[in-house]
């Protein structure tokens, strides 16, 4: 598939209420997530006591941090006001958890410093230039020895590939999301080693969906 970042027009759907909710109607479906998230949660560092959650959505991967680091606070942002209210149900009177409203296609406000910077299923919507600019930003941010993971939904090689993958996954290929800007794990692992992370790796993957992490040095 084109890695080539003017290859589809910019479409952002994830503003809609509807859209968002056919997603969460979906998402746990969604074949062997569990294991991408177990292999996230296993990869955090002993010592959380913040964590930066890009593109929240309703806060699944926040409440998944927080079960395997109780101690810590979670920073979620969002574009999706629907999914905010979603993750502001959940996590309804727990000061551990702030949410904010914030498009990843724009530079991350000055939030302070991060254990963790983790994202579930957001940064391929945006631009390959952005997603780029966006690791250097997290990376900018992390603590010495902190964590950057992002379970993603990435490129295939070749469309017959990305066709198998959304058949999988019981998705029709005639609705593929437009919103979607895939780009291949090669590609952004060799970013996030230019951002200054080491042990950068892909450290699990099933058809479309993989984790790419790696650590800020010590």
């Amino acid at each position: 598939m084109s890695t080539d970042p003017v290859a589809r027009p910019p479409v952002n759907l994830w503003g809609s209420a509807e859209h968002a909710l056919a997603y969460l109607g979906r998402a746990d479906r969604i074949p062997h997530r569990t294991e991408g998230e177990a292999t996230l949660l296993e990869l955090l560092p002993e010592r959380v006591e913040r964590v930066l959650d890009l593109g929240t959505g309703d806060g699944r991967l926040a409440a998944l941090v927080l079960a395997a680091r109780p101690d810590a606070t979670v920073t979620g942002l969002d574009l999706s006001d629907t999914m905010l209210a979603r993750a502001a149900e959940r996590f309804a009177g727990d000061e551990r958890v702030v949410l904010q409203r914030h498009d990843l296609d724009d530079a991350l406000p000055d939030l302070g410093r991060f254990d963790a910077v983790v994202s579930s299923f957001a940064i391929h919507h945006v631009s390959h230039p952005r997603k780029r600019a966006l690791y250097g930003e997290a990376v900018s941010i992390l603590e010495p020895g902190g964590l950057f993971a992002n379970l993603e939904h990435v490129a295939s090689p070749t469309e017959q590939l990305h066709t198998a993958f959304l058949v999988a996954i019981g998705n029709d290929p005639a609705d593929d999301d437009p919103s979607n800007q895939l780009l291949d794990v090669a590609t952004q692992l060799a970013w996030l080693g230019e951002a200054g992370l080491d042990d950068v790796d892909c450290y699990w993957k099933w058809r479309e969906l993989a984790l790419l992490a790696g650590r800020r040095p010590a």
